[in-house]
């Protein structure tokens, strides 16, 4: 027999639930903070999978990094946004950092020719599939290009899907800082793109 879907009044109480473990987490619990990050590594592991691609070498970093993070911010917490929200926000600004730190090491790989890649893209040709996930790891590398601020408030929107609220939320800045980072973040995208041939035609967008 199917389990009744929940209710708004379960979501709601599962939702006051965890807001309470998070501020026992943030005033230094540890019980809570242990019962916190069980519940929030589900979801930084998808972020960071999204954010640096599932065959990214540093994937795994990223998450023990995020985690730690998230530990280390929990006094911070106040509530503004879920955990989970504050957790991706964590895991953006991790892998933002983790590019920032490779491109001053110097090093460039492409990620969208590893197959662990594209295995789960079964929608469309195998073709098709490879350069819909080349174009993904493209934009992926491209927040090593733009400011960190940019490039966090732009891997959640574009990257984790939040709405401009939640990123606002989630940042602790206005929503108009947010538009605004967002906008000169696709110019700062746009004019590397317009200035590569290869990327031009990558991701099909006309200069």
């Amino acid at each position: 027999m199917a389990l009744p879907a929940p209710t708004l009044e379960m979501k709601d109480a599962q939702r006051s639930a965890i807001l309470e473990l998070a501020a026992a987490a943030a005033r230094g619990n540890m019980e809570a903070t242990s019962a916190l990050l069980k519940q929030l590594a589900p979801g930084i592991i998808r972020s960071a999978h999204a954010l640096m691609g599932t065959a990214h070498p540093d994937v795994d970093d990223v998450v023990q990094q995020s985690l730690i993070g998230l530990v280390q911010a929990l006094p911070a917490f106040r509530g503004e946004c879920s955990p989970a929200h504050y957790a991706s926000r964590i895991v953006a600004r991790t892998v933002v950092a983790a590019k920032h730190r490779a491109k001053v090491r110097g090093e460039r790989r492409d990620d969208a020719v590893e197959l662990d890649e594209v295995v789960d893209l079964r929608q469309a040709a195998p073709g098709e599939a490879l350069l819909a996930e080349r174009r993904r790891a493209t934009v992926r590398n491209l927040l090593a290009e733009i400011p960190e601020e940019q490039a966090e408030t732009f891997a959640m929107r574009i990257g984790l899907g939040f709405s401009l609220p939640e990123v606002a939320a989630a940042t602790g800045v206005p929503l108009n800082t947010v538009r605004s980072r967002i906008r000169l973040a696709k110019q700062a995208l746009k004019r590397l793109i317009d200035a590569d041939p290869v990327l031009l035609e990558l991701l099909e967008v006309e200069s």
